[in-house]
């Protein structure tokens, strides 16, 4: 197959499946405040957090893991100053003490917190400013969870990529990216040197939802898919990727692999696919390829949209998984790219009013499009260029979409962060 398609599938993985714990908003607050303490050199006195619209959506309603069930932005900065491991990144709560999570609550009571909007235009960024004495460092992260733009220690530049920041969504481009490209990688690609990544998914995913499951977190919408609907394939894939997000949102301490920068999307994109597969009793392999295209397929989804907006993101990753599911039952790249047509004009429009319980509702409806997505096509039905938003093929109705969510829900992302400021003002 064509080296420069491998090569970019392969580096699109490698960079999207990462390991995090907890939601990664609230992670990423964490990293920058360990990043900003380790520039300054002490536990800082006084922190001032600046955090764009999306963040502030995001943070506010989900548990920072290790923290005794603590909420919001500067109880995720306080964990990251007292126990974050910078090393780890998206994993720096991951080895929190007991000792230390009764220091994370009492530095919150002690130390001088501020917190504000970004004036930046970026939708993701994250500053740090903390200060000891005379002593202040400042840390910035912008455009993606781990992207570190600049770095100061008392007025002196350590780090300084921020005219580059605009450009840092990604580090290779996703440009060609299609899902006739994608195809052709899952299915002839040796597939040796993305297994490893895609093995962790299966377990860290599988382990979080299997989580979900046996405990009671959040709204427990995994659980209460399984009483009311029973335990058929279909209500299986869904249910049991709610609970990795039940268990997530709500202060689980497991890690996940997320795709797109999300952990939720992580899951979506990849819990369906295993419980089908083990349904179906397919060969492991095929696995692997029908999970590879799941996660290109919902990097691809998001690609035109942006890491974080008004439009859920679980509905790429649902549509993805249907895409998936569809490949480990048979289907060829007609069959897949017309369970995304299907999968999208069904879901298309869940807003995204930032990380929380209800997620996991949202991504067992995002399952449950992709999954009809499928079946309509194979029972000879689908939406058809000119049905809304559906265009004539799925790159165009995947540009739409993207459209629609980068431009069109704009100001519907901003009257969400308003309410959502207000609601706790």
């Amino acid at each position: 197959m064509d080296k420069n398609l491998y090569d970019l599938c392969v580096n699109v993985l490698k960079e999207e499946l990462l390991p995090a714990m907890g939601c990664t908003e609230p992670i990423a607050v964490a990293y920058c405040a360990a990043l900003a303490r380790d520039a300054l050199g002490a536990r800082p006195e006084r922190v001032e957090i600046a955090v764009s619209g999306n963040i502030l959506k995001n943070v506010k309603s989900v548990i920072v893991p290790n923290t005794g069930g603590q909420k919001g932005i500067i109880s995720a900065a306080c964990a990251g100053i007292v126990a974050g491991v910078s090393e780890k990144q998206l994993e720096c709560l991951s080895a929190v003490s007991n000792e230390q999570r009764e220091e994370i609550a009492a530095y919150k009571q002690t130390a001088q917190f501020t917190v504000e909007k970004s004036t930046s235009d970026s939708v993701f960024d994250i500053s740090v400013r903390v200060h000891f004495g005379k002593d202040e460092a400042y840390v910035r992260i912008a455009e993606r969870h781990t992207n570190v733009v600049k770095i100061t220690h008392n007025g002196k530049t350590v780090l300084d990529k921020e005219c580059e920041c605009n450009h840092a969504e990604d580090v290779c481009t996703r440009d060609d990216l299609t899902v006739e490209n994608i195809f052709d990688f899952v299915t002839n690609a040796d597939l040796a040197e993305i297994t490893p990544l895609l093995e962790r998914q299966i377990s860290y995913n599988m382990t979080i939802a299997e989580e979900g499951l046996k405990n009671d977190y959040g709204a427990r919408v995994g659980k209460v898919l399984l009483k009311a609907f029973g335990e058929s394939v279909h209500n299986r894939a869904k249910a049991t990727a709610a609970a990795g997000s039940d268990a997530r949102m709500n202060g689980c301490e497991l890690p996940v692999v997320i795709v797109s920068g999300s952990g939720n999307q992580g899951i979506t994109a990849s819990v369906p696919l295993i419980v089908y597969a083990r349904e179906m009793g397919v060969p492991h392999e095929k696995l692997l390829r029908a999970l590879a295209l799941s996660d290109l397929v919902t990097v691809h989804l998001k690609s035109g949209i942006g890491r974080l907006s008004a439009y859920c993101g679980a509905v790429s990753a649902g549509s993805g998984a249907g895409a998936g599911i569809c490949y480990l039952s048979g289907g060829g790249l007609d069959d897949i790219c017309h369970t995304l047509i299907n999968a999208l004009a069904i879901d298309s429009g869940i807003v995204c009013d930032g990380a929380k319980s209800s997620c996991a509702a949202k991504i067992a409806s995002a399952v449950e499009a992709g999954l009809l997505g499928m079946e309509m096509y194979a029972n000879g039905s689908e939406f058809c260029g000119g049905d809304g938003i559906v265009a004539s093929c799925v790159e165009e109705t995947i540009k739409n979409v993207g459209e629609i969510a980068r431009l069109g829900m704009k100001s519907t992302d901003e009257e969400i962060i308003r309410l959502m400021i207000k609601s706790v003002s």
